[in-house]
């Protein structure tokens, strides 16, 4: 998801300006002040990036993606974050340009080379692409589709939702599952495969609720709500830690607010009719 009145762009630049919102990366990390994102001056005592280019123009100014070696010494009054931490430092619009940035910065990183033949990739001038010289093949940078599906039922005139925990979520977190959409896959299809592999249950009525790009590093997440059509949780192992229903009322500790997730969750609450 970009701000709505952002505007792609791919354009190769030399210098950072005092009029541009600055994306600035550490290898993989966020650089930012404690107000924010970083302004061409707080950067002036590093080298150039060893990438620079304007990604887009958002509120008629140009954002740049501005790339740095990992090794690279921070210089003071500037902290390196991983994106997801960084996200109460920025407004919610400025976290969203710079998960793009992020995106396109590991797509150039882990395309170097052509995945055909082997020969070192050159980066394209007029889109965000590597093409091999050697063998003319061309790559665009990976969005992984991922279906969410949130689950409803009906106990007593009381409506319960299906959440889960994975291993890598924070403690007491549960949410909507979710899974990567195999080839050859619908979106429906995987909806129903997910649900039935993660926790046993089936489905049926699935609805549309809507779509996040994710910066974790490529997804692009695709949100349902549905119908419990019977089943027992049975949690796949190595995937689900643990999986129960939850009346609305007594709900566990949410997602991030600024996840898919959580609004998915919020969207069939009482107080959002």
């Amino acid at each position: 998801m970009l701000p709505d009145d952002f505007q792609p762009a791919h354009t190769p630049i030399t210098h950072l300006l005092p009029d541009q919102i600055i994306i600035a990366l550490q290898g993989d990390t966020l650089l930012c002040r404690s107000e924010g994102l970083p302004t061409a001056s707080a950067l002036a005592h590093l080298a150039a990036p060893e990438r620079a280019q304007i990604i887009g123009y958002w509120q008629q100014r140009p954002v740049v993606l501005a790339q740095w070696p990992a090794t690279t010494a921070i210089p003071a009054g500037l902290e390196a974050l991983e994106l997801r931490a960084s996200y109460g430092r920025l407004s919610e619009d400025e976290w969203l340009l710079a998960g793009r940035a992020s995106q396109i910065a590991t797509f150039y990183r882990t395309h170097q080379h052509c995945g055909v033949c082997g020969h070192a990739t050159t980066p394209l001038a007029e889109e965000v692409a590597c093409g091999c010289p050697a063998c003319g093949h061309r790559v665009w940078p990976r969005v992984s589709p991922a279906v969410m599906v949130l689950i409803r039922r009906e106990v007593a005139g009381q409506t319960e939702l299906l959440l889960a925990r994975s291993p890598g979520f924070r403690p007491g977190v549960y949410s909507a599952l979710a899974g990567f959409v195999e080839p050859g896959e619908s979106l429906e299809q995987c909806a129903h495969r997910e649900v039935l592999e993660e926790v046993g249950v089936r489905i049926r009525h699935l609805r549309w609720f809507g779509s996040q790009s994710w910066s974790f590093p490529h997804s692009l997440m695709l949100a349902f709500v549905a119908d419990y059509a019977g089943g027992d949780i049975r949690c796949q192992p190595g995937e689900i830690e643990d999986a129960q229903w939850y009346p609305l009322s007594a709900l566990p500790e949410l997602p991030s607010r600024y996840s898919l997730a959580y609004r998915l969750i919020q969207s069939v609450l009482p107080s959002a009719t």
